[in-house]
């Protein structure tokens, strides 16, 4: 696997989903916004956010089951662009529905909770885009790999943002929420802790 080929394709094509909806937005391409466009990018700019942390979470099962270790340097780059979507789906909503006005932020957190789930989940993202760098993995040691783990419970709280948001039809947040047990029952199943609680440890 030729990392440097490859690095350059899934730069393209983690943009492209942002592309499309620029294009979409200024009616270059079909189909255009729908009657709601505020809610028609906020939502498929949430998806995409959504969609790469699972990605992302993917990334160690697959190095480990094709034993294929060269698939970790395409670690940091998904994270990234998940915290790239991530940011922009909230931007979205401050801009489209708020209208900057800030007054009204905390009465929308309090009424529409899954606005409050989903902000946590952008919050637990922060601190890991910022030490994303090798200088910050080597000045944090092997508290790096902890403070990395806060991608699970972040991930946990996309999910149950999507869930909540949606209003009827669940079948879609909930395919997401299986997706997402699989990729940490894999991890539970790799992990010390299984086996001290099978040997009642």
């Amino acid at each position: 696997m030729n990392v440097r080929v490859y690095k350059p394709l899934l730069f393209a094509a983690c943009l492209l989903p942002v592309i499309w909806l620029v294009l979409r937005i200024a009616e270059v391409v079909e189909p255009g916004l729908g009657a709601n466009p505020a809610e028609e990018i906020q939502d498929e700019l949430g998806l995409w956010a959504l969609r790469l942390l699972l990605v992302t979470l993917c990334v160690t099962p697959a190095a480990r089951l094709l034993k294929k270790p060269r698939l970790y340097r395409f670690r940091r780059m998904l994270g990234l662009f998940a915290f790239f979507y991530c940011t922009l789906h909230p931007l979205a909503y401050f801009l489209l529905d708020l209208q900057l006005d800030f007054a009204h932020l905390g009465e929308d957190l309090l009424k529409r909770t899954f606005i409050t789930v989903g902000m946590g989940a952008v919050l637990l993202l922060i601190p890991l885009a910022i030490t994303s760098t090798r200088g910050w993995q080597r000045r944090l040691g092997r508290r790096w790999n902890r403070l990395h783990r806060l991608i699970y419970p972040a991930a946990i709280l996309a999910c149950w943002h999507f869930y909540w948001q949606v209003k009827a039809d669940t079948i879609e947040p909930l395919v997401y929420c299986a997706i997402l047990a699989l990729l940490l029952g894999i991890r539970f199943w790799w992990s010390p802790l299984k086996g001290r609680l099978f040997r009642g440890g």
